[in-house]
């Protein structure tokens, strides 16, 4: 472990080889599988419910879609951190992605019957409460097949390459529902694809030997249900205690904040306000094509992530990130129009998956491997608490239309609560440094 957090990028294997570790290509090609299903699902799913033509959808539509594809992940977070630091990862993978088939089929099925309301979220819900275990489960296992020298690159290279893949599997929905059609049937058999995802990645997880992923040591009470229970706190405990990265968390969550409510307006704009512009498009293509632009943002940033961590250190990186998140609200967010609102998607989700990157490095390099996955839980759970929470307050102020200056201002000063949060926190680093 480092204090700094930047030791660890001092050091490149380079990608091809990262690729020669055969453990290594095998993770990635499961944690691939299961992104792409999860875009398409989740794209699958919001096509269904905002850009279907048999329904109608509202600001608040759209906060209760948000809600139901990411407050599971907060709920389900502690169990999933508790048993991943207790069960064999390799086994929670296999199982967790054959449970999330069945219920990615059953939301399908909910989808063309026409079922809103609870019987189409429950279902949702399960498939995205499922997913916790594979998402905080590939990311604490990795320490296992990367040295720890090389986990900034390889982190960075596996989290951009999945989101890329997370992209593509949203693109595969906007085909799809072109072919199929956009109505309830063409929108469940769009969503039923994403099947695939979870039984190739469960197929991928199985080959791994038996305690392979780890835990290495079990550091939990003997009873499940206390681990479950105290998962969550002890996460909380090991973060605070690392300095990089409960400052990093805090950068992250103003990142959540900032982007929840940025992300509402842009729905609300492309449904609602804007026409096509040249080679520019709105409605659901316009969300193909904000897609597509932060798809260059995360490569961007997976590409120059580490170079930036090599001259800058985490902290330096960070702050850049963040400062730049926040010049990009105002100057291209604020006027609102179509094609700002595309480079302001291409910005912010680089500088956003910078920070990102910096987190995950911080909690696989500065927290230990016998509560690493709790620690992974409590990112995931405050990382979509937080996105929720911001697009639901922002749902009950933002016109239908989406124009309201006022929100881009509000996610601007976000930002700069950020930085002032990281910096704080992050003296406590120097301190510890100079005992």
């Amino acid at each position: 472990m480092t204090t700094a957090g930047t030791t660890a990028a001092k050091h490149h294997l380079g990608v091809r080889k990262l690729l020669a570790l055969a453990d290594f290509r095998r993770l990635l090609a499961s944690r691939l599988a299961a992104q792409w299903g999860d875009g398409l699902f989740q794209a699958g799913l919001a096509g269904a419910v905002l850009f279907n033509p048999e329904r109608h959808a509202d600001p608040l539509a759209v906060a209760a879609g948000f809600a139901v594809l990411l407050l599971p992940y907060s709920i389900v977070g502690p169990f999933a951190g508790a048993l991943l630091d207790r069960w064999d990862r390799r086994r929670v993978l296999v199982v967790a992605n054959l449970t999330r088939a069945v219920f990615v089929v059953l939301t399908a099925t909910a989808v063309g019957l026409g079922l809103d309301g609870v019987p189409l979220y429950a279902s949702a819900l399960f498939v995205t409460g499922v997913s916790r275990f594979v998402g905080s489960g590939l990311s604490a296992s990795l320490p296992h097949v990367v040295d720890g020298d090389h986990l900034v690159e390889a982190n960075a290279f596996v989290t951009t390459l999945g989101a890329l893949t997370a992209v593509l599997g949203a693109g595969c929905a906007v085909g799809l529902r072109s072919l199929f059609g956009s109505g309830d049937d063409g929108s469940a058999w769009t969503t039923a694809v994403a099947v695939a995802g979870s039984l190739g990645a469960a197929f991928l997880a199985s080959r791994f030997a038996r305690g392979a992923l780890g835990p290495d040591e079990v550091d939990e009470p003997r009873r499940t249900v206390t681990a479950v229970a105290l998962g969550l706190l002890d996460g909380a405990r090991a973060a605070w205690r690392a300095p990089t990265v409960a400052a990093a968390l805090v950068a992250l969550l103003a990142h959540r904040l900032a982007f929840g409510a940025s992300l509402l307006l842009t729905l609300l704009l492309m449904r609602h306000t804007f026409t096509d512009h040249g080679p520019f498009k709105a409605g659901l293509a316009g969300l193909g094509e904000v897609a597509v632009a932060g798809g260059a943002g995360i490569l961007l940033a997976g590409l120059v992530t580490d170079r930036l961590v090599d001259l800058l250190g985490r902290r330096g990186t960070v702050c850049a990130a963040l400062v730049l998140a926040a010049a990009t609200q105002l100057g291209l967010g604020l006027p609102m129009l179509l094609p700002t609102i595309l480079a302001a998607s291409f910005v912010l989700t680089f500088a956003g998956q910078v920070v990102k990157l910096c987190v995950d490095a911080a909690v696989q390099g500065d927290i230990g491997d016998e509560v690493r996955g709790r620690v992974f839980a409590l990112y995931d759970t405050l990382f979509n608490v937080t996105q929720v929470a911001a697009v639901t307050a922002a749902a009950a102020v933002v016109p239908l239309d989406g124009r309201s200056p006022g929100l881009v201002v509000a996610a601007t000063v976000a930002y700069l609560l950020g930085l002032l949060g990281y910096l704080l926190l992050d003296k406590r680093t120097s301190a510890a440094t100079h005992r």
